[in-house]
C-alpha cells in the first residue's frame, strides 16, 4: 500500500531541521491560555503515545470546519495570532507538572520528565492569513510535528479559533447589512459570556468591521477606538436645573466664557417653542432631563450625544437636546447627536431628522439637519435589514447582545483531524459523508475568474504541481463523482502560509497588526461575489480537490472501509 500511495500522491519527506525561528513572539493575550487549557483526554492520549513509543512519530493534523454559520455561505477566519502566541510560548511550568501528577497518578514518572522537556520548536504551523474569507473543508491551519505534542495543541487551537471566527463572521454580516456608510459600535460587554468572551468579542468585532467598542479594557489592550454616552440612570438622577452649580463654559476656541450656559440653553428652548416652523410639536419638556443634558454638555462639550428616550422622544428628549446643541453651537461646538434606545426606531429617526432640518431652516444653521442619530435596543442582523427596507435616518448602530453572544448560532464547530502520520495518509470514515475527512498533507489554492472574483478553492497533494494561470485544471467535489468542472484561472492564490516553521527552515510570515487584519477582512469580503454574501438563499461557494487527490481519497476509502458480508 505504501508503494501505491507513494506513486499516486508522491508525498514528500520532512525538511531538514534548521532550528526554530529567532524573533520573539508575545505570550497569549489571556493568561489562562496555558498548556493546561485542554481536555484531559489529550494528556491520556499523550501518555499512551509515550508508553507505546509513538510520541515522536511525525503527524499532520488539519483544523477546519464543516458548515458555514448563520445560514450563510462564508466565514471569516480569526484566532490565528493567539494560536501562534500559544505555540511560541508553549512550556510546562513546574506547578503544572505537579498538578498533572496529582490527577494522573497512573502515569509513570518518565512521562512527566518528558512533559518538562517539550516545547513547540519542532512543530510547523501553516495557516490561512487571519481575516481571510474561508469555506468548509478547507484547512484553516495545518499543524505538523511530534504526534504527542501536536495532540496537546488540539483543544486550545480549536478553542482559540472557534469563537474568534464565529464572532468575526457575525460582525461582518452586520456590516454588510448596515452598509459601508453607517457607524457600527459594539456595546456587548455587559451581555457577553464572561470577561474573556467580552474581550474576544470586542477584538474580533473590530476586525469584522465595527468601528468602535464601549469596552474600555479592550480599548487599552488592543487600541480599538472607544465610544459611549450616558445611560437612563444619568438622566433620571437629576431633578431640576437648580442642581447645576458650575454654569460657566468656555467657548470652543478658549477666547471667551459663557458665564451662564444654563440660561443660554433655556433661551434656545424658548425660541424652539415659539418657532414658526415648529408649531405645536412640543409643549413643556421634562426639566430633569434638560438638567441632565446640560450637565453632560458642560462635562463633554466636544462630544455631546444625548440619550433622548427616557421620558418622551419627540415631546421632550429631542427638543431638550436641540436646545443644548444650539447653545453649544453658539460657543463654537458641534453636538454629536442623539441616541434612540426604544420605540419605533425608523419612525423616530425620521421625525428627529425632520426636526433637525426644520431647525436648520428656521435659524439658518448650516449642517444642523445632518446631526447624528444613533440607535440601540437589542439590534440584530434582521432588524438592520428591516430598517433598510422600511426607510430610516439612523447614522450609527450600537449593537450588543445579539452580536457578541452570536445569538443565532452559539458555535462554529471547528474540528482537528489527523490526516497523515509518518508520511502515511490517514482518513476518518463515517456513514455521514459530511464527516469524512480529507486525507494527506495538502496545499490549498483559490482560483479567480476573469472578472476578478474567486471561483473555487482547490486542495492538492503537497507535491502536486500547483494550478497555473491560463492552464485548465479539473476541480472535483471530494465525494460526489458527478460534481466536477474544468477551470482556467486568471489568478491563483496559495492559501496556506507558514506562520511557525519549527525546524523546517521555511521563512515565517510575520503576524500582522490588528489594523492590517481588519483591512484584510474588508478587502476579502469585497472580493467575493454578492450572491455568495447575500442574507437569503446565498449561492454556495465551490470547494474542490484535484483529480489526483480525488482518486486517492476514494482509493484510501475503499482500502480502509471494512467489507460487509451477507448470509
Amino acid at each position: 500500500m505504501e508503494t501505491r500511495m507513494g506513486k499516486m500522491m508522491k508525498m514528500g519527506s520532512i525538511a531538514e531541521a534548521n532550528g526554530p525561528p529567532a524573533s520573539p513572539i508575545a505570550a497569549a493575550t489571556n493568561p489562562m491560555v496555558t498548556p493546561l487549557l485542554t481536555d484531559q483526554y489529550q494528556f491520556t492520549m499523550a501518555y499512551a503515545y509515550w508508553k507505546a513509543g509513538k510520541h515522536q512519530e511525525r503527524a499532520v493534523f488539519d483544523l477546519f470546519f464543516r458548515k458555514n454559520p448563520f445560514g450563510g455561505e462564508y466565514t471569516v477566519f480569526c484566532g490565528l495570532e493567539e494560536c501562534i502566541r500559544f505555540v511560541a510560548n508553549f512550556k510546562f511550568k513546574e506547578e503544572e507538572i505537579s498538578y498533572l501528577q496529582s490527577v494522573l497518578p497512573e502515569c509513570e514518572d518518565g512521562f512527566f520528565e518528558y512533559l518538562r522537556e517539550i516545547d513547540c520548536s519542532d512543530v510547523e504551523v501553516h495557516a490561512v492569513p487571519e481575516g481571510s474569507v474561508v469555506f468548509p473543508k478547507i484547512p484553516l491551519m495545518r499543524i505538523e510535528g511530534p504526534v504527542a505534542v501536536v495532540q496537546l495543541l488540539e483543544t486550545p487551537f480549536v478553542n482559540l479559533v472557534n469563537f474568534a471566527s464565529l464572532v468575526t463572521t457575525n460582525a461582518a454580516r452586520h456590516r454588510l447589512v448596515a452598509g459601508k456608510s453607517k457607524g457600527l459600535l459594539e456595546f456587548g460587554l455587559r451581555r457577553a459570556q464572561g470577561p474573556d468572551g467580552a474581550m474576544s468579542a470586542s477584538k474580533y468585532c473590530y476586525i469584522g468591521g465595527f468601528d468602535a467598542t464601549s469596552n474600555v479594557a479592550a480599548g487599552k489592550l488592543f487600541g480599538i477606538p472607544l465610544r459611549g454616552t450616558h445611560s437612563h440612570a444619568f438622566v433620571s438622577s437629576f431633578l431640576s436645573v437648580n442642581e447645576i452649580v458650575g454654569r460657566a463654559l468656555q467657548t470652543c476656541d478658549g477666547l471667551a466664557t459663557c458665564k451662564d450656559f444654563v440660561n443660554l440653553v433655556q433661551t434656545w428652548l424658548s425660541k424652539l417653542q415659539h418657532a414658526v416652523s415648529l408649531p405645536g410639536l412640543f409643549g413643556d419638556t421634562n426639566q430633569s432631563e434638560l438638567a441632565a443634558f446640560i450637565s453632560y454638555a458642560l462635562a463633554f462639550p466636544q462630544n455631546f450625544l444625548a440619550l433622548v428616550d427616557t421620558y418622551n422622544v419627540m415631546r421632550s428628549g429631542v427638543p431638550n437636546f436641540c436646545a443644548v446643541a444650539l447653545a453649544l453651537n453658539d460657543l463654537g461646538y458641534k453636538a454629536s447627536g442623539i441616541r434612540l434606545d426604544s420605540g419605533d426606531l425608523a419612525y423616530l429617526s425620521i421625525e428627529s431628522r425632520n426636526f433637525f432640518c426644520a431647525i436648520e431652516k428656521e435659524f439658518d444653521i448650516p449642517g444642523f439637519g445632518k446631526t447624528g442619530i444613533a440607535a440601540s435596543n437589542d439590534l440584530n442582523e434582521e432588524t438592520l435589514d428591516a430598517l433598510n427596507k422600511q426607510g430610516h435616518e439612523i447614522d450609527t448602530y450600537g449593537i450588543g447582545t445579539n452580536l457578541v453572544t452570536c445569538y443565532p448560532q452559539p458555535a462554529l464547530g471547528c474540528v482537528f483531524k489527523l490526516v497523515e502520520i509518518n508520511n502515511q495518509p490517514r482518513m476518518k470514515l463515517s456513514e455521514d459523508v459530511t464527516k469524512v475527512s480529507i486525507p494527506c498533507k495538502k496545499k490549498c489554492f483559490r482560483l479567480y475568474g476573469r472578472e476578478g472574483f474567486p471561483l473555487v478553492d482547490i486542495m492538492t497533494g503537497v507535491n502536486e504541481p500547483p494550478p497555473k494561470v491560463g492552464e485548465r485544471i479539473l476541480c472535483r467535489h471530494p465525494f460526489i463523482e458527478s460534481k466536477r468542472a474544468y477551470v482556467v484561472p486568471h489568478h491563483v492564490e496559495e492559501l496556506l502560509k507558514c506562520f511557525w516553521p519549527g525546524k523546517s527552515g521555511e521563512k515565517r510570515e510575520e503576524l500582522p497588526s490588528l489594523q492590517d487584519t481588519r483591512s484584510r477582512c474588508s478587502q476579502q469580503l469585497q472580493k467575493m461575489r454578492l450572491d455568495h454574501m447575500r442574507r437569503l438563499n446565498p449561492t454556495p461557494y465551490k470547494v474542490s480537490v484535484s483529480g489526483k487527490l480525488y482518486d486517492f481519497i476514494h482509493y484510501l476509502w475503499l482500502s480502509e472501509a471494512p467489507v460487509g458480508e451477507l448470509e
